[in-house]
């Protein structure tokens, strides 16, 4: 959720019906250059000069054993064992698990664009109830998370708004069509493994994304615009 991932570390099986009060998780926030890099455990490590944290997976029915390594070279990510906390409204906190709760410094973020249990017309609601601009509210993560600056640009050409419209003069159609372009434009990212400026934006293979040949707008300055020249 946002920049967060977690795992959970007491009872993972837990469901829905039996709360959330108690457990703890793994969490863990990349900051801006922080990798999570997976290999099998077979093949010599290449020891990474900014390497932070090595976890040793153990091997499963499909898969031999693992090691998981956090690579940061800027040391503004972090890992840290925390609570979990209910999440507010008892949907399950995470694509990973049905249980309702999410880690006590991520409750108050709002879901992701793409979750699942996001509730849609709650959001453009919300949305358009903030005094800012358009661009300003899809940024912000307590409103909806998973959109960054890139994204965000993306989302507002193809919806055909200007970053500085107000958010209160828009229609309900109009902000459904942006959350729409948004959703879009993160799920072709996702295919092609999201956009990688430099070598520190890799999936966990550490292999690079190439969405940022898909751009239509961010960085494009001076360039001749794909829609109408």
């Amino acid at each position: 959720r946002g920049k967060f991932l977690w795992l959970l570390l007491d009872r993972p099986d837990r469901g829905p019906e039996e709360g959330a009060d108690a457990g703890e998780a793994l969490l863990a926030h990349l900051g801006m250059s922080g990798q999570l890099l997976v290999r099998d455990a077979v093949t010599p490590p290449l020891e990474h000069p900014h390497l932070r944290a090595r976890f040793h997976l153990a091997a499963t029915a499909h898969d031999g054993p693992l090691v998981l390594d956090f690579v940061d070279q800027r040391t503004f990510g972090h890992l840290t064992v925390v609570d979990l906390v209910p999440t507010v409204d008892g949907a399950p906190g995470g694509h990973g698990s049905a249980v309702p709760a999410v880690p006590e410094p991520v409750a108050h973020i709002a879901r992701d664009l793409l979750d699942p249990a996001l509730d849609r017309p709650a959001l453009v609601a919300r949305l358009r109830g903030r005094r800012t601009d358009v661009k300003r509210a899809l940024l912000d993560q307590t409103l909806v998370s998973g959109v960054g600056n890139i994204y965000a640009d993306e989302a507002l050409w193809r919806a055909r708004l200007h970053y500085a419209r107000p958010t209160d003069a828009l229609r309900p159609a109009a902000v459904g069509a942006l959350l729409d372009a948004a959703a879009a434009v993160m799920t072709e990212a996702l295919r092609v493994g999201g956009t990688s400026f430099d070598a520190l934006y890799v999936n966990v293979n550490g292999a690079s994304g190439y969405f940022d040949r898909s751009l239509a707008v961010y960085g494009q300055e001076g360039r001749p615009c794909t829609r109408c020249g």
